[in-house]
């Protein structure tokens, strides 16, 4: 049941955001005891079917730029393809601290842009 109501809850989020909701998936699942690569992994699972969702929202209310989303997606996709690679040669350890400064990096830059 818990999993099922955070999933709302990030979907929530993630709809309202556009920040996939991938980073707050991750550190659930490693809470729950999963490899980071394993929560990784099912992590995009969530953000598709959420981003499928979302998507179509948005599209009702006439939210989106497709010629700028496509070029974006293009760029995601072929970046994509090196990320499990990378992650492969990486610890866990390491993993963790890197996700953790992605993380705080972004709150800040975030909270940086929400003064302008």
């Amino acid at each position: 049941m818990i999993p099922i109501l955070l999933g709302v809850l990030i979907g929530i989020l993630s709809s309202g955001s556009g920040l996939g909701g991938g980073f707050l998936v991750v550190p659930f699942l490693l809470h729950l005891g999963k490899e980071a690569r394993v929560a990784v992994g099912t992590s995009f699972l969530f953000v598709l079917m959420v981003a499928v969702s979302s998507l179509l929202g948005h599209w009702r209310v006439g939210n989106i730029d497709w010629k700028t989303g496509a070029f974006l997606a293009l760029g995601g996709v072929l970046g994509a393809q090196a990320g499990p690679f990378i992650l492969e040669h990486v610890s866990e350890q390491n993993f963790k601290r890197f996700f953790a400064v992605l993380l705080i990096g972004t709150g800040v830059w975030l909270l940086y842009q929400s003064r302008s």
